[in-house]
């Protein structure tokens, strides 16, 4: 798994459509996770009317996080015994760069192109800390991650829960339940107190995702994957267990809904505030895990990521560092062409349109140049580059 991308699962010397026994819902889980953040995060967006946030306490980002853990646990958990600890741990090290690569490949990205678009058009201050917006004497600061945009804040989060994964792994290897227990405790202190976080120049109330409490979400992801390795990639399945979530996710569906914004009436039965996502409250929590616990107990779901849509997000999550780049990217442009030329269903067709094919061209042409590197590694030739 190392010359793949970081955070791949199922990795197939090409895309299986269907009659293959592999298991692709953790990729296509992934894939659509971060097709939704692409959406989500362009506010004028209509699209993200029908992502998951409009119909649960979750989002898009829990599932990556969810993911990032049981990925992790699998691409480096089992390497600790089968490749040596030296071997491994540069393997961390070596993805943990990517990331930090990919993290400040946005940054001066989104700097340089919103600079420049205030010479022709007004973009509005949210679109930027105003410290990074008149002056590059601070930039410093972000490179460090002393300072963190609010729209580039997730890479850092999972740079912190990879770095700390060599010391999650010693601790579920001593005893699973053990490291859940502590894993558990730290994320209830956050939620008690959430001032307990990462210092952030760019806001006195630290990281967004604060990671003591987002460590919990990575650490079950890491524990779910021990689990489905002893069920043949399933979670043990009950019917029980299964009701239960089901009936929370309703719940999760009537109160999060947004009724009024498709002219509905109200039908929240409690009308809860929106649980914090800084500090991963229970609500949203308790929700990805059913969203989880659902699809990996289900031979339906693993029936369906071999249709041509799961096919496709597969594609998709199998290059997430990749795909979550570029959606990055194009989120900007769209958001900065809805504020300029106004969010009607023209330009709404082709934002989404355009944003949507290009990611998948870039999992295409990531794809293609891993399946060359890898016919050219079993022949004994050299990597073919793309």
């Amino acid at each position: 798994m190392e010359d793949g991308p970081p955070g791949s699962v199922s990795r197939p010397p090409s895309v299986r459509p269907r009659g293959s026994n592999r298991d692709h819902r953790i990729d296509a889980m992934r894939g659509a996770a971060l097709l939704m953040m692409f959406v989500d995060h362009i506010p004028q967006n209509l699209l993200n009317r029908l992502t998951m946030r409009n119909v649960g306490f979750a989002d898009a980002a829990e599932i990556f996080v969810l993911l990032a853990g049981y990925a992790s646990w699998l691409a480096y958990g089992r390497g600790f015994a089968r490749n040596g600890v030296r071997d491994t741990l540069i393997r961390i090290a070596r993805r943990c760069g990517k990331l930090y690569v990919a993290q400040t490949l946005m940054l001066l990205v989104s700097v340089f192109t919103i600079r420049e678009w205030r010479r022709f058009s007004p973009v509005p201050v949210d679109f930027l800390e105003p410290e990074l917006a008149h002056g590059v004497s601070d930039l410093w600061r972000v490179l460090l991650l002393d300072a963190l945009p609010a729209n580039l804040n997730i890479l850092p989060l999972y740079m912190v829960l990879l770095g700390a994964f060599p010391l999650i792994y010693l601790l579920i290897r001593a005893n699973r339940f053990l490291a859940l227990g502590l894993s558990a405790g730290l994320w209830l202190l956050i939620n008690v107190d959430p001032t307990v976080n990462f210092p952030n120049w760019l806001d006195p109330d630290g990281w967004y995702f604060d990671p003591l409490a987002w460590q919990f979400l990575f650490v079950l992801g890491a524990s779910a994957a021990i689990e489905a390795g002893r069920h043949g990639g399933d979670l043990p399945s009950y019917r029980w267990l299964k009701i239960a979530a089901a009936l929370y996710l309703t719940f999760s569906l009537v109160e999060a809904f947004p009724w009024a914004q498709w002219g509905l009436p109200k039908l929240r039965p409690f009308a809860l505030p929106s649980p914090d996502k800084s500090t991963l409250a229970p609500l949203r929590l308790l929700d990805v895990m059913a969203i989880f616990y659902l699809v990996q107990s289900s031979s339906v779901a693993r029936a369906l990521s071999h249709s041509r849509l799961g096919q496709a997000l597969a594609l998709a999550g199998r290059h997430s560092l990749e795909i979550f780049t570029a959606g990055t990217v194009l989120d900007l442009f769209g958001r900065l062409v809805f504020t300029t030329f106004g969010a009607g269903w023209p330009l709404q067709i082709v934002v989404n349109g355009v944003g949507l094919g290009l990611l998948f061209l870039v999992a295409q042409f990531y794809e293609r140049r891993r399946v060359r590197q890898r016919a050219a590694a079993s022949s004994g030739g050299p990597a073919v580059e793309a």
